[in-house]
């Protein structure tokens, strides 16, 4: 497994975008579990992998490998698990469209955080394909996007802050390796979903969907991001992540037969154009 840190890091942000992007799939094919229930089989399936993962790595040395890691790790791993959590929580109190939306912000956030945070400027190219970006995405889901609740929307907001903080220490400690810092998110996930979960009694297929959320759609798209912001500047981290945004519709027009509207093609190919200019700035690795 030591092959993927070799792989160039904005190649593993676009694995990781694409990863994520089969969430919106999966989980609309469990059969009878409820959000919570969904929550426990991802952290669980996610716990598992994100230890082999360290496992294979480190070997004897998984403890030594945490506890390199240190402070950053844990706080990052402990910010992280309120994206997972929160996931939920939107989900049961605003629009599907609403949630997508905002966490596309985190585009937005990244560029703001870098700014004040690491002192990385934002191109006049950067800035370009920012603001085309969040335009097709408005575009591709702007019809659905209602008012919600104030609650759904702000547990929403905090998805992309989360993510956009773990970005922050992931490359302010570029150093180290942070990947246990997404096992302690696990922990933290599984911890709670036990907490709120009120049943445990699953059907063998939804096993198998928690199974494919928490190890190739979480597990393996988290590593890829995690192992891949060290070496990627946060602007175009927010950018290539939008590939999540493209595909998801994808996925369930090929497998559920649910064809979406002309609106999220346009969008989509107007978030691929502002993926393909932010690829002529210079500026598109870290040179830290």
């Amino acid at each position: 497994m030591q092959f993927i840190y070799k792989v160039p890091g904005y190649i593993l942000i676009l694995l990781g975008g694409f990863c994520l992007s089969w969430g919106g799939f999966i989980v609309r094919s469990f059969e009878t579990s409820n959000p919570w229930e969904i929550l426990l089989l991802r952290s669980f399936f996610f716990f598992l992998w994100i230890s082999t993962f360290l496992f294979l790595i480190y070997k004897k040395n998984v403890l030594q490998s945490l506890k390199r890691a240190g402070p950053p790790a844990l706080l990052g791993g402990f910010v992280m698990s309120f994206s997972f959590i929160a996931f939920v929580f939107a989900m049961m109190n605003t629009s599907v469209a609403n949630v997508v939306f905002i966490i596309s912000t985190q585009t937005m956030f990244l560029a703001i955080f870098a700014y004040f945070y690491l002192k990385e400027k934002v191109s006049l190219i950067g800035f370009i394909s920012i603001v085309l970006a969040m335009s097709g995405i408005t575009i591709m889901i702007g019809d659905s996007i209602t008012s919600g609740t104030v609650f759904g929307n702000l547990v929403a907001l905090t998805i992309p802050i989360s993510f956009s903080i773990l970005v922050m220490i992931i490359r302010k400690n570029s150093n180290l390796d942070l990947v246990p810092a997404i096992w302690y998110a696990s922990v933290f996930s599984l911890i709670y979903a036990i907490v709120m979960v009120e049943s445990f009694s699953f059907t063998s297929h939804d096993i198998l969907m928690g199974f494919f959320l928490g190890v190739p759609q979480l597990g393996f798209g988290f590593i890829c991001i995690t192992i891949g912001s060290k070496t990627t500047r946060s602007v175009t981290i927010g950018l290539l992540m939008l590939t999540e945004t493209i595909f998801a519709p994808i996925w369930v027009w090929l497998f559920i037969n649910e064809i979406p509207p002309t609106s999220v093609f346009i969008g989509g190919f107007i978030i691929i154009l502002a993926i393909v200019f932010k690829s002529f700035d210079k500026k598109l690795i870290n040179t830290v």
